[in-house]
């Protein structure tokens, strides 16, 4: 059910897990005023200290068993990204927190009456008129209460892959509202087949509340680490507040780990091999990642060296549109020169297409495309920078080069209207300077031709000098003539490109470790890394290139 969203998901569980707070807490009044109202001494804590003097070691290693109590809460705080702030506070500190005092407070007055029935004090504890209802009602609870913690998995694994540290999954947005609310279809099954895989392997509840205390504790202690670097380098707190802070947290924390420490042997050991498997696929992705992206960053493609080739590029230029998708934003990529020198030819129009997903639920169809040229007209090279929102739809159609192809067009119409007006900074479709910089020229063409101001044709790629309309202002008609005239004819030249027919280019740097590398980078390089590459989301995939019009360029790089 995740698939419909942490909204209508909480719209339904939401209800059930109330309900299920609510009997507790209404139950531990009722134990608590039936049995041993007293037990509520039990907050003091003298008697923690008693119950150490008296019970030793024993006492101390059972601490193990009673952060079961509070485990399942932490989550709350790990869905930040799906619920406000307020929303998560107000739940705890009205809801969760007293509830769950009373309801531990009742069986323990329930205790002090029946010692026998230790083993099951919960359900013993819940009076007979309502038994079979809160049955079930703690069945299902027990059903939707892991969606804390699915949710929070979500978030974490969005994050790691912001970070580059975790192999690329689909990710699906399912709020308006929140850019938080995601749905990871391939972590949903991971958790599934893992919770399926502890619970039948195990068979035994004790051990399996021994792992889950295990993982608690470590979140605990990571998050007041991270908490006190937070506090020291983002809110520049006095080390005083920090000192004290982190030294009440890892007092209670490091008493509570020290415990579950004695239950390693006892089912702890599992959150530690899970751990260190995610945590190795983490590094080496993220390894690899790191160097792939340094290889493609120092390995661009100068612009003396493709003006060096001259306009044929050194090659055969076919007939043909050829979409050469990279994510640089700027620069011609490795990739590209790679190609070139392995193949005798190349398309008469090459597009460099860079997509990019933002941080917005969707990009206007007005602002989605920005185009520019690379290099003088004759090289017929353009870069085309495509922006989508987290919601936005790439197609797997025709619909995407159509509407690279009609911006590639608009952008030579604007072109040539603006030569020897502007720079080429203002022909990035669609920003406002270009409607502006449109205006301007329909309107004020007249007092344009009498400025003084050298201009030149600027671009990321290129920097072509232009020729002062005040020195060119006796040739200004017949300048515009052939301006209109290569317009044409470029334009000509782009449909019958278009109409040949159009390949999209994609480069596959595949990074294997050098000969003399040592044993443990050749496994993480060649093995762990290739298989990661191998099962994750393709370039192809993501950018829904179709399979008959692909043509795949690989290269290998040794790291």
């Amino acid at each position: 059910m995740q698939h419909y969203g942490t909204d209508k998901v909480g719209w339904l569980f939401a209800p059930i897990v109330l309900l299920w707070f609510l009997l507790i807490g209404g139950i531990g009044i009722f134990n608590i005023c039936k049995y041993d109202s007293s037990v509520l001494k039990a907050f003091s804590p003298v008697y923690i200290y008693r119950y150490f003097k008296r019970g030793g070691k024993a006492g101390w290693t059972s601490l193990g068993g009673i952060m079961l109590s509070i485990t399942g809460i932490e989550a709350l705080f790990a869905d930040l990204a799906h619920f406000p702030v307020s929303a998560v506070q107000l739940a705890f500190t009205v809801v969760v927190f007293p509830c769950l005092l009373l309801a531990y407070s009742g069986q323990a007055a329930y205790l002090t009456q029946n010692k026998d029935h230790v083993i099951d004090a919960f359900y013993r504890s819940i009076p007979d008129g309502i038994y079979w209802p809160m049955f079930i009602i703690a069945t299902l609870a027990a059903v939707v209460a892991s969606q804390a913690t699915i949710s929070a998995t979500f978030s974490i694994i969005k994050q790691a892959l912001a970070l580059g540290c975790f192999p690329r999954v689909k990710v699906v947005h399912t709020s308006k509202k929140f850019l938080g609310q995601i749905y990871i279809p391939d972590m949903n099954w991971i958790l599934m087949i893992l919770c399926i895989t502890v619970t039948a392997g195990f068979r035994n509840q004790s051990q399996i509340g021994n792992a889950y205390g295990t993982a608690v504790v470590k979140v605990m202690l990571v998050t007041t680490l991270l908490m006190t670097l937070i506090m020291l380098l983002v809110w520049h707190c006095h080390w005083i507040l920090v000192l004290i802070f982190t030294g009440l947290s890892l007092a209670v924390e490091c008493a509570y780990f020290s415990a579950v420490l004695f239950k390693v042997d006892q089912g702890g050991w599992v959150p530690l091999v899970i751990a260190a498997a995610f945590l190795v696929i983490m590094y080496v992705w993220h390894y690899g990642t790191v160097k792939r992206y340094e290889f493609e960053m120092h390995s661009k493609v100068s612009m003396a060296w493709i003006l060096g080739l001259g306009p044929s590029l050194g090659l055969v230029r076919v007939p043909g549109i050829g979409l050469v998708y990279t994510e640089l934003a700027s620069g011609v990529p490795h990739i590209f020169s790679h190609f070139i020198t392995n193949l005798p030819a190349i398309h008469s129009v090459v597009v460099f297409v860079c997509v990019k997903y933002l941080p917005v639920y969707t990009v206007s169809e007005e602002e989605r495309f920005l185009v520019k040229r690379i290099g003088p007209k004759n090289f017929h090279m353009f870069r085309c920078v495509a922006r989508y929102g987290y919601k936005d739809l790439h197609k797997k159609d025709d619909e995407f080069e159509k509407k690279i192809l009609e911006n590639l067009f608009t952008f030579v119409r604007l072109e040539a209207m603006m030569e020897g007006c502007s720079d080429s900074e203002e022909y990035s479709l669609y920003g406002q300077r270009t409607q502006r910089s449109r205006d301007f020229l329909l309107k004020d063409n007249a007092h344009t031709s009498s400025s003084d101001i050298d201009l030149t044709i600027s671009t990321v790629d290129s920097i072509v000098p232009a020729k002062s309309p005040l020195h060119a202002n006796n040739t200004i008609p017949s300048s515009g003539r052939e301006s209109s005239q290569t317009e044409v004819d470029e334009l000509e030249f782009l449909s019958s490109c278009r109409d040949t027919g159009v390949v999209h280019i994609l480069g596959n740097t595949v990074i294997r470790a050098r000969r003399d590398s040592g044993i443990h980078k050749k496994i993480a390089i060649d093995y762990i890394y290739a298989f990661l590459r191998k099962i994750c989301r393709e370039n192809s995939v993501i950018f829904n290139v179709p399979h008959e019009s692909l043509l795949n360029v690989g290269q290998i790089f040794s790291v």
